[in-house]
């Protein structure tokens, strides 16, 4: 199994159990483009729909413009 399949069968799995929190670091950082909006969409009916609260780190611009609130990290200090 590539890492891209085991990146999508661990982000399958957590959603199975259907959390009230979600802690995800990275978890579209090396998925196509195709992948990260299947992935970002059910994030956002997870959200909307169930009420879950996602906290995600995340390096993609577009991945974070998606969420309700946003804070920057520089140098370990927050500073947005």
């Amino acid at each position: 199994m590539s890492g891209v399949e085991r990146q999508q069968v661990a982000i399958a799995r957590t959603l199975a159990n259907s959390p009230g929190v979600l802690l995800a670091d990275e978890p579209t950082g090396c998925l196509d483009p195709e992948s990260v909006a299947r992935v970002t969409d059910r994030f956002s009916r997870l959200h909307d729909e169930d009420g879950t609260t996602i906290v995600m780190v995340t390096h993609d611009a577009d991945v974070s413009s998606r969420a309700d609130r946003m804070n920057r990290i520089e140098r370990g200090a927050i500073v947005a």
